[in-house]
Formats: structure tokens, C-alpha cells, sequence
């Protein structure tokens, strides 16, 4: 067997079952720890299929950013169990309702119900096999898609702007500083000018 098929297999399998590991564990923690080795598996796929930038981005972006921030929340967080255990029958149905929807589109993906798409010559792009991928990825987000490069970093922006506006809270009892209105003060209402006579106190 060729190497390149043992990589694929071993890949696979450490994609596919860290997978199942991650929905059937019961604490959340190790839910995580089990997303993360899909994310390394993930990534030797998409080096065997040359895409080595896509990989890195998935390791350094997935797994050193987005995979850590979801053990500290998880692990700051106070989750009850018993609680989890309790509402599980509740939720089985919807839960088995998005999972048979699930189904039916996986079918419908790897089976011959959906036609095939038709391009026509102005519909592909053209790669060229002189340029590392990492390049030719740059040359097409910034000169064809950069319009929905920009318009999908707004997005992102605009999401980050109104979570930190949903998350803030203004707090009355701590005192600010108010920069405009130390700028605009008259001296005549803020300077007060008082005769103290001698032996007297303020």
C-alpha cells in the first residue's frame, strides 16, 4: 500500500473518531480535548492534499485560539451535570429531528438526487502549477473574491463591535473621566475665590 493511502486512512481515523468522541462525551472538557485532535487530523488531510496553508491556518488559528478559549470558558464555566442529565429527555426529540435532517442532506450530497452544475468557461478559475498554493490562495483573494474578502472581514467587524456593545455595562458608582467637558469649563464657574481671615479655617 502507498504511503500516501496509509496517510489518508490514518488521518481519517483521526479525524472520524475524535469526532464521535467529541458529541458522545459527557464532560465538556474532554469534549474539547477531543475536538482538538480532529483539528490535528483535519490538518494532515489537507497537507496530503497539498494544501499546506489551509493546514496551518487550521492549527494555528483552530487549535492555538479557538480550541483554547473554549477549554477556559468551559472550564470557568459552572456547568451542572445533573441538571444536563435531566433535561437530556427533554430535548431527544429535537435532537433526533436535526439529526435525521442531517441525514437526508448527507444523502442527498452523496447520493444522485442533486443535478450536476454546469459552468461555463467564465465560471473557473485558472491555476497555475508553477506557483506554491499559499500564492496563488493570496493572488485570488486579493484580485477576483477581494470585494468579498472586505465585505467578509466588515462582517467580522461589525459582529466584534456588537458583542462588546451587548456585553458592556455602564456602572453609575465608578467615576470617569469626562474629557470633553474638561476642555469646554469655564474658569469663572470653576475657580472660586474666598477671603479667609486670619485664624479661621476653610
Amino acid at each position: 500500500m502507498e504511503p500516501f493511502v496509509l496517510g489518508f486512512y490514518f488521518f481519517s481515523i483521526l479525524t472520524i473518531l475524535p469526532a464521535l468522541m467529541v458529541v458522545l462525551s459527557t464532560n465538556p472538557v474532554h469534549s474539547v480535548l477531543w475536538l482538538i485532535l480532529t483539528f490535528f487530523g483535519s490538518s494532515g488531510l489537507f497537507i496530503l492534499l497539498g494544501a499546506e496553508f489551509l493546514a496551518l491556518i487550521l492549527m494555528i488559528v483552530y487549535v492555538g485560539a479557538v480550541a483554547v478559549l473554549f477549554m477556559f470558558v468551559v472550564m470557568m464555566l459552572n456547568i451542572n451535570f445533573k441538571e444536563i442529565k435531566s433535561n437530556l429527555t427533554k430535548y431527544l426529540p429535537l435532537g433526533l429531528l436535526v439529526g435525521l435532517v442531517l441525514f437526508v442532506e448527507l444523502g442527498l450530497i452523496f447520493g444522485d438526487f442533486i443535478p450536476e452544475l454546469k459552468f461555463n468557461d467564465n465560471n473557473h478559475l485558472e491555476i497555475n502549477s508553477e506557483i506554491e498554493n499559499t500564492k496563488q490562495l493570496g493572488l485570488v483573494l486579493y484580485t477576483d473574491f477581494f470585494i468579498y474578502f472586505q465585505l467578509a472581514g466588515i462582517v467580522l467587524l461589525i459582529a466584534m463591535i456588537g458583542a462588546i456593545v451587548l456585553t458592556h455595562q455602564r456602572r453609575k458608582d465608578v467615576k470617569r473621566q469626562d474629557i470633553l467637558a474638561q476642555i469646554y469649563k469655564n474658569p469663572d464657574s470653576s475657580i472660586e475665590l474666598k477671603d479667609i481671615k486670619p485664624g479661621q479655617g476653610l
